[in-house]
């Protein structure tokens, strides 16, 4: 899918009114209403709003007048994502004269058409960041006699295209057609009488061979190829010895980079992250995610103001920490056995994809100032294993998702205080031999964050949230740790602010204590997850009640007390009146 990169620009178009009203015609709303100027795809668009328009109608009237679904927008404000649907426009501090940026994720195919030198057509609809190779490989599965991949040629407009030219680099109209040239292939093999060694013909360039004298015959030999590109594992602590499934991410992803493979940034996101390919290019091996490419990071590539303060889109998070809070997810996702370790190679209970911080240099990264293959334009960031799927829970109802399914995200975003928990970020697998659903949820960018202010979890709304935990997933909410959690971070090489510490602490608290009390997992969202934009959660007032009750100066360890001690009362009181269920 495409971003519509938000950019300022002299450039107006029509302005969005309230329907069947004239711009600047008197009318019963004009006191309340106001002009602002939206910013989407290099152009500025006046509209018209209230100031007690809620997020959602804001979003239903671009849909109407421009044809972005509302799933599909992402509104920005001041640095801030206007996430919370049924907030209104004022509660984010929009007035008069603002100017909002809007993400809008577009369709990702393109429609392409294949035709013989003979005349037949075949059609396609291919990601625009797929590439040659994989339309060839569409071409052996869909067309009779074009098993031969290294056989077909490719055209466009009289150019030979080679296999690793991205469709979205070809094809700029909506509909392509290229021209389908079937070759023969041959090798060429020389077998001198009398001689104990062949010589293969192969495709080389001058540069690339060197000659060497055996026995007084000619050899060819290739020399191996100087790599463009660096990627290394980050290691802080020596004691870390990688996993397995960590090591061959790696390793897999260094095989793509080292067959000419490209990493393609994705259109999906506020930051930049790149889809890393396979050694033969057809599939993705990974995801990369720079930390000076995250939402508001200097160079990030979305057009989205630098953050002066090294505040991020979500208050309680800071630029640059958005990998780290990738890895921290994974490395918190223990497996149902124990606490995960480079030992114990199980998936953990919620299925977060397996991910590790590395050090990346690549000309196909996102370089405003220019790049050269130096050190010091080595990029850090998250390196995430990807995962094959069917789409993601926004493309579909949440009533086919299992129970159980449902409830390990919950678990999940409940213990990490997840401020980004949406439908687009959890991934949907289908094995169709047993018809049986798997959720992955994905981009942990805002979890731990300082405070539960913006604690958002789209699941709460969802039919399986009001079901009681299984024993097993009691079992395992019941094995959790907070205190070895932190340690487990440090020893991974991040030292968890004291902020980060306390929500960690408090969040898993909360879901031992409402998990024991038989509470639902809606009960506990609802507990942590705000109702409206400015009125706090109950967990806010936990937190804030707990901090007038203890002196200055009182430990941490205290402090946690106190708030335990609150949050018992609260719960009780809470499951007396109404058990939530």
């Amino acid at each position: 899918m495409s971003i519509a990169r938000v950019a300022l620009s002299p450039v107006y178009e029509e302005s969005l009114n309230f329907s069947g009203r004239v711009s600047g015609q008197h009318d019963p709303w004009s006191r309340e209403s106001i002009w602002i100027y939206l910013t989407v795809a290099g152009s500025v668009i006046p509209m018209r709003i209230l100031e007690s328009d809620s997020i959602a109608s804001v979003k239903l009237r671009i849909q109407s007048h421009k044809g972005f679904f509302t799933g599909k927008q992402k509104l920005v404000f001041e640095g801030k994502e206007l996430a919370r649907k049924d907030s209104f426009v004022r509660d984010y501090g929009v007035t008069e004269g603002n100017v909002l940026h809007l993400i809008v994720r577009l369709s990702d195919l393109r429609a392409i058409t294949v035709r013989t030198t003979c005349g037949k057509e075949l059609e396609f609809h291919i990601e625009r960041k797929r590439n040659i190779r994989y339309v060839k490989q569409q071409l052996a599965k869909k067309g009779k006699g074009f098993l031969d991949l290294e056989g077909q040629e490719l055209t466009c407009d009289g150019e030979e295209l080679e296999d690793q030219r991205l469709i979205d680099d070809i094809c700029k109209s909506d509909d392509a057609v290229l021209l389908l040239v079937i070759r023969k292939s041959a090798k060429v093999r020389a077998k001198p009488v009398g001689k104990n060694f062949e010589v293969s013909i192969v495709a080389l360039k001058l540069d690339e061979i060197e000659g060497s004298v055996l026995d007084g015959e000619k050899e060819i030999v290739a020399k191996p190829l100087q790599r463009d590109f660096v990627l290394k594992p980050l290691i802080v602590n020596p004691k870390i010895d990688l996993p397995l499934v960590i090591k061959q991410l790696i390793k897999s992803t260094i095989d793509g980079l080292e067959h000419g493979n490209q990493p393609i940034r994705s259109s999906e996101g506020s930051g930049g992250a790149y889809l890393m390919q396979d050694s033969i290019g057809l599939e993705y091996s990974s995801v990369f995610k720079p930390i000076d490419e995250e939402p508001m990071a200097v160079n990030n590539p979305r057009g989205l103001p630098v953050s002066i303060d090294g505040e991020g889109l979500k208050k309680g998070t800071r630029v640059g920490e958005g990998a780290l809070r990738e890895v921290a997810a994974y490395i918190l996702d223990h497996p149902r056995s124990g606490p995960r370790s480079f030992s114990n190679e199980d998936n953990g209970f919620s299925g977060v994809p397996p991910t590790t911080m590395i050090k990346c240099l690549h000309r196909g990264f996102n370089y405003p100032k220019g790049y050269e293959f130096t050190s010091r334009n080595i990029k850090i960031g998250s390196l995430q294993m990807f995962v094959k799927n069917c789409g993601s829970c926004e493309d579909m109802g949440p009533r086919a998702f299992p129970v159980d399914e449902v409830h390990k995200v919950s678990v999940l975003d409940i213990r990490l205080a997840n401020a980004d928990r949406h439908a687009g970020n959890i991934l949907v697998q289908k094995y169709s031999e047993e018809g049986r659903i798997v959720l992955i949820p994905i981009d942990h960018g805002y979890c731990l964050p300082e405070n539960f202010e913006d604690c958002t979890f789209d699941w709460l709304y969802w039919p399986q949230a009001h079901q009681p935990y299984s024993s097993d997933t009691l079992d395992y909410i019941k094995s959790l740790d907070a205190e070895q959690d932190i340690e487990l971070l440090k020893f991974h090489g991040w030292d968890l602010p004291l902020e980060c510490a306390r929500t960690l602490s408090i969040s898993t608290m909360l879901l031992k204590k409402g998990a024991e009390r038989g509470l639902t997992p809606f009960a506990i969202g609802s507990i942590m997850c705000r109702e409206t934009l400015k009125k706090e959660s109950a967990i806010e007032h936990i937190v804030r009640e707990a901090e007038e009750a203890v002196l200055p100066g009182t430990s941490e360890a205290t402090f946690l007390e106190s708030v335990s001690l609150i949050m018992d009362r609260h719960l009780d009181e809470l499951t007396a009146i109404s058990p939530l269920q």
